[in-house]
């Protein structure tokens, strides 16, 4: 049983994966693995035909239980654009669930809304502290880097993923509108892959 996930950035090859593994792990759904993601450019998961020829490539796989497809929002409305996407990749998905998760307004305003973690673990000054407003900022990534040790600079293919194995998944999913898509998401394609977990997310995230 593999969930299979399609991205858009370098970085997401690696990082989606693990984030995705530490979501089946949270959820003890045991034998749901995740797959090598196919990795499409930005303006082809927004464009119908390419979008549905990605997912009919994804869907191939005969362990293929579910297809997530995971990019940034940017400038676009996830709550405007997310469900169009969502309806064109079930169209091409040959009867597998299907999810479109668009990190709002990208991925690296989960790890903002995580820093005090990051803090502790993963080389981020000491004195961070969170923005605001988490998911309103357009340069995520260059706010991130403006928190990591002078002269350091930030790089997706290099640091996505090891910022992603200490992201705080709980305090993510409370922070962040985009991140509870995400976790919603793996719920409903672990459920369809028959290893629904008892209880998701996580009673102690939504106390």
């Amino acid at each position: 049983m593999i969930i299979q996930p399609i991205v858009e950035g370098q970085g997401d090859v690696a990082a989606v994966p693990l984030l995705l593994r530490r979501l089946r792990d949270e959820a003890q759904a045991w034998g749901l693995e995740v797959g090598r993601p196919h990795r499409k450019r930005r303006t082809q998961l927004v464009n119908k035909d390419s979008l549905q020829s990605a997912v009919q490539v994804a869907g191939l796989r005969d362990d293929c239980t579910g297809i997530l497809v995971v990019f940034d929002a940017d400038d676009d409305c996830p709550k405007e654009l997310a469900p169009t996407l969502e309806q064109w990749a079930l169209e091409a998905a040959g009867g597998r669930p299907c999810a479109v998760v668009m990190a709002n307004r990208e991925y690296e305003a989960w790890f903002l809304a995580s820093i005090e973690a990051l803090r502790v673990r993963a080389g981020i000054l000491p004195d961070a502290n969170s923005h605001p407003h988490l998911e309103m900022p357009r340069d995520a990534k260059g706010e991130l880097e403006r928190l990591m040790p002078h002269g350091a600079s930030y790089s997706a293919s290099v640091d996505q993923a090891a910022l992603t194995a200490h992201l705080d998944l709980e305090i993510a999913y409370r922070r962040c509108r985009s991140f509870r898509k995400l976790v919603s998401a793996f719920g409903a394609l672990a459920a369809a892959a028959g290893v629904a977990p008892a209880v998701w997310p996580p009673a102690g995230w939504v106390s």
